[in-house]
């Protein structure tokens, strides 16, 4: 029998970060990784006022193993060519969730 930890790590990539389900690859500090970007649950975000979520332009999930080490807030991070600063981070069960801000001195 699977344990539940075992089996959402499977679903991480089986499900939520597969390529023909919800994922797309998109370049992280100049890596290809799967993930998930999503403006609307931002937006939900943004209405609880959360610290730091009020100023981001993006929000993105990916597997934690795939992110650099430090993605705390103040970060500069390079997605896709530009230039963004950690507004928040946080993880849940193996999911690196990541709300980012446009870069104002990039």
């Amino acid at each position: 029998m699977t344990d539940f930890k075992a089996q959402v790590e499977q679903d991480i990539g089986d499900v939520f970060l597969n390529l023909g389900e919800f994922a797309e690859m998109h370049r992280i500090e100049g890596v290809e990784i799967p993930v998930v970007i999503d403006n609307d649950q931002l937006v939900k975000m943004k209405q609880g006022q959360i610290l730091g979520i009020v100023e981001a332009d993006m929000l993105i999930f990916g597997k934690v193993s795939d992110f650099p080490e430090n993605m705390a807030a103040g970060r500069i991070i390079n997605v896709d060519g530009r230039e963004f600063v950690v507004a928040n981070s946080g993880v849940d069960m193996g999911i690196m969730e990541v709300a980012l801000s446009q870069s104002r001195t990039a």
